[in-house]
């Protein structure tokens, strides 16, 4: 069986003594944090987002993100705040939680008012608009980069161009150090994006692309969302493949210059 986080050997100078190559340790065999365990049992999330952490491998996903009591976090297009919840829990009270839209709507006016979370915050405006008062540990993004291609939902009219603002507003607002994670639903080899708005995939290589230009360095990638029978032509939310795609999950850092 493959090992289910593919570490990667890369030269990231500026972050390591001396000067010489990064070994990215991303290791499944690790157990979740205290930090992780007590977030997802505890109380104050509801037994639906309970319900479904097994399926969405929510303690793989949350340690891939490395995010830690203390951290300043954001989550883009939170939805319904499943992941915001866990990583408020986990970053407890002297950490943050932005849950980032591009407008105020009553889910985000929910989601920044459930007295249970009190470190969540919202911060609505356009994306290449995000600049929060402190330096970010963590962008999280999960389900939503291939919308940022879409005029509808992205920066300055979508596509690439507009894909570019918003991650080089995401690169400014975290820490040198700090880390960008990126999960979404599978693409077919050749079809870029261009099925961001049909299918709502992206393919793997294009992200990869984008997030290297935008400044960042790939540091690790993860197939624990992976699923092989995905034959990736249909809707992600066609009831064939709904809650069973074929997902990529990619860390990114922001170099570290000092």
């Amino acid at each position: 069986m493959a090992h289910p986080f593919r570490t990667l050997m890369l030269a990231l100078t500026a972050m390591t003594l001396g000067g010489g190559l990064a070994l990215a340790a991303a290791s499944a065999a690790a157990a979740p944090s205290p930090a992780l365990i007590a977030a997802l049992a505890d109380p104050a999330r509801s037994p639906e987002e309970k319900a479904r952490d097994d399926a969405r491998k929510a303690a793989a996903v949350v340690e891939f993100a490395q995010v830690k009591p203390g951290d300043r976090v954001a989550d883009l297009f939170p939805g319904g705040g499943y992941f915001t919840h866990i990583f408020a829990k986990v970053v407890g009270p002297k950490g943050e939680v932005y849950g980032v839209v591009r407008q105020a709507n009553k889910g985000s006016d929910a989601l920044g008012s459930n007295p249970a979370f009190p470190n969540i915050k919202i911060a609505a405006q356009p994306w290449e608009d995000f600049k929060p008062k402190e330096k970010l540990d963590v962008v999280f993004n999960s389900q939503f980069y291939h919308d940022l291609f879409n005029p509808e939902y992205g920066s300055g009219g979508g596509g690439p161009e507009g894909v570019a603002k918003a991650n080089k507003a995401i690169f400014a607002a975290l820490k040198p150090g700090g880390v960008y994670v990126i999960v979404d639903h599978a693409g077919r080899p050749g079809t870029g994006y261009s099925e961001m708005n049909t299918l709502h995939r992206i393919e793997e290589t294009v992200v990869k692309e984008q997030l290297t230009k935008a400044g960042f360095v790939l540091e690790a990638e993860s197939d624990i969302l992976h699923n092989p029978d995905d034959p990736k032509t249909a809707n992600v939310f066609d009831p064939s493949v709904r809650g069973k795609t074929d997902q990529f999950m990619l860390r990114f850092r922001k170099p570290n210059r000092g």
